[in-house]
């Protein structure tokens, strides 16, 4: 209970409105300003998390070796061939063909690109 309310109820005092309406707005007060204290927090861990993401990403390409010239035609065709995987497909009875229809109606069916999907196993279930 609260402090105060348990002191007026022990003493049988009744609080007059002007000392109620205190207290409500004391308690608003405290309520803003740790929501205020929670938002300026989040907001400054968020900075420091995007200055550290900056800072890695800036490094990254420093630290690779530049290439010769002459590769660099060589490379940019590698890289535009570059097929993007987010890891491993296991196959279960089903071949790659039937994998691969089955995945683009799903990411069709769901609106969600393919290159953003992780499929893990596609499995084919047979009809009994």
């Amino acid at each position: 209970m609260n402090p105060v309310v348990q002191l007026v109820v022990e003493r049988g005092q009744h609080l007059s409105t002007a000392e109620m309406l205190l207290n409500a707005g004391i308690v608003i007060l405290v309520v803003f300003g740790v929501l205020l204290l929670m938002y300026i927090l989040i907001s400054i861990s968020g900075k420091i998390i995007q200055a550290i993401a900056k800072i890695g990403s800036k490094e990254e390409p420093a630290k690779a070796p530049a290439a010769a010239p002459a590769a660099a035609p060589a490379a940019a065709a590698a890289a535009s061939e570059e097929v993007f995987s987010s890891g491993s497909l296991k196959l279960k009875n089903c071949d790659e063909k039937t994998a691969a229809m089955i995945m683009a109606i799903v990411a069709d069916d769901s609106g969600i690109p393919l290159e953003e999907l992780v499929f893990k196993s596609i499995k084919l279930v047979e009809k009994n």
